[in-house]
């Protein structure tokens, strides 16, 4: 499998095929994403690429990180994500650029992302509960989630029950996306459906782990000669 990239999640917009039948993407911006680091199985255990996106000034970063691009020769940025790496032959070097056309149209990808914050959310729409009967005997407490616990035996409410609380703010993956575009030149990877994030946040996207890698994709990467 092939290295992964890191993308900015600018929003969701909509393309029209040759039937005209209106298609919703997502559009993520690539941003200098550069491979910044790498790992072998002899030194560290295991083989891996760390890829950062967005420059960042060097004054923005802890002695750590100084010391870390430094040593890789490397300019700065602001997002790293670590790829582990099954293939030799996928290895890039480090200090290479990874372009847009890392993807190309048809293929298909596994996205990662962070959910967008909800809050403290009721048993409904947290969990997709019924509610209760909206007739008479039923106080004020439609949209309540009902008893939780017990009498005496157990007497308590066990961990892991779904009641209300935090919503929101969780790792999700979404496999099998499909790349309808790619442009190098505006750092645009155009993906069919929804990807978890809100706008602005740091998107994952890496080969579908279930899909075949189509013909035609770049082999390492697509990178900037």
């Amino acid at each position: 499998m092939r290295v992964g990239v890191v993308a900015e999640k600018l929003g969701m917009s909509a393309l029209y095929d040759e039937q005209g039948v209106r298609i919703p993407v997502t559009l993520l911006k690539l941003d200098s994403c550069m491979v910044v680091g790498a790992k072998s199985k002899e030194v560290d255990g295991y083989d891996a690429l760390q890829v950062g996106i967005k420059q960042v000034k060097i004054n923005k970063l802890s002695n750590p990180l100084k010391g870390h691009f430094a040593k890789n020769q490397v300019e700065p940025r602001k997002k790293l994500v670590e790829f582990r790496m099954d293939d030799k032959s996928a290895m890039v070097e480090v200090g290479s650029t990874i372009l847009a056309t890392h993807f190309v149209p048809g293929q298909y990808v596994d996205v990662s992302g962070v959910t967008v914050g909800k809050g403290f959310a009721g048993a409904m729409k947290r969990h997709n509960f019924r509610g209760l009967e909206a007739t008479h005997g039923v106080s004020v407490s439609h949209r309540s989630h009902g008893s939780t616990g017990q009498r005496q035996d157990p007497g308590k409410v066990f961990k892991g029950k779904k009641m209300a609380g935090h919503m929101g703010v969780d790792k999700v993956t979404v496999q099998n996306l499909e790349i309808v575009a790619s442009d190098s030149e505006k750092g645009l990877i155009v993906i069919k459906g929804a990807v978890p994030g809100h706008k602005g946040s740091y998107i994952i996207v890496r080969d579908a782990i279930k899909r075949a890698l189509p013909e035609g994709a770049p082999y390492p990467a697509s990178l900037l000669s």
